[in-house]
């Protein structure tokens, strides 16, 4: 039986997509501190639920679904020894995880924002004895990139855990554009969430793309000029670059 502890934004993504996945959900319970929200969480998605308190993990596997701040509380609430418990609280490491809940491995997870739409691209790192098992689990929210350590969950986070939010602010911006040159806001929107949808379809690199887009003296070219004079490349980097750097301090 699979346990999620909380019932916020993530938790609830996660058990739609199960749902959705055709996972067994009478397997699946649902741990948390209020009463009444467990009983919503029980009739939304047909799950068993537990209160916090006292709940013992001994042998069971754990998805620790909760905000970070909050690990210190639920450690002091529960008892036990898990199985496996997989964590996706952002800025925690799996060193960190274990001081605080014990279990026999350890994974540490990164979803994002499209985890609602069965869409994300979830980082999963930790012990490899259980790798296939989480890949599976986290499968149901989207895709799953595998990598090294803790340090590479937090390099990933930069790119897909902030990378929605640094991407609104792109499309915004070419839909802007598009108003600007006299596009109706509803179309230029449209058209905007059109182009993110046909790029992720495209399989080639990044360069590639480029490349066969980009013809000699031709309209792309043009755009591409602006860019680069206006150092669009190196401001991108640096988001990156920065964002990774916060979540080493937090």
């Amino acid at each position: 039986m699979l346990y999620i502890v909380g019932y916020g934004e993530m938790a609830k993504a996660i058990l739609r997509g199960l749902k959705n996945g055709k996972w067994d959900m009478e397997n699946v319970g649902v741990v948390g501190r209020n009463e009444e929200k467990l009983k919503n969480i029980e009739k939304e998605f047909n799950v068993k639920t537990f209160l916090l308190d006292g709940f013992d993990i001994t042998d069971k596997e754990i998805i620790l679904a909760v905000k970070p701040y909050a690990l210190t509380e639920i450690s002091m609430r529960i008892k036990g020894v898990a199985n496996t418990l997989y964590s996706i609280l952002a800025g925690k490491s799996l060193t960190e995880i274990e001081k605080y809940i014990k279990a026999k491995f350890y994974i540490r997870a990164m979803p994002n924002i499209a985890a609602a739409f069965s869409a994300s691209t979830t980082a999963v790192t930790g012990d490899v004895e259980v790798k296939k098992r989480a890949e599976e689990i986290f499968s149901y929210i989207g895709d799953v990139v595998w990598v090294e350590n803790d340090d590479e969950i937090d390099m990933a986070t930069a790119i897909i855990g902030s990378g929605p939010a640094f991407l609104a602010i792109i499309a915004e911006a070419v839909s802007d554009g598009g108003v600007y040159i006299g596009l109706k806001r509803e179309i230029a929107n449209k058209l905007t969430k059109g182009l993110f949808k046909s790029f992720s379809k495209i399989d080639m690199n990044f360069s590639e793309i480029k490349d066969k887009v980009m013809s000699p003296k031709g309209t792309t070219a043009e755009g591409i000029l602006e860019m680069e004079d206006n150092k669009a490349r190196g401001t991108i980097l640096k988001v990156i670059k920065k964002t990774y750097e916060k979540s080493k301090k937090l």
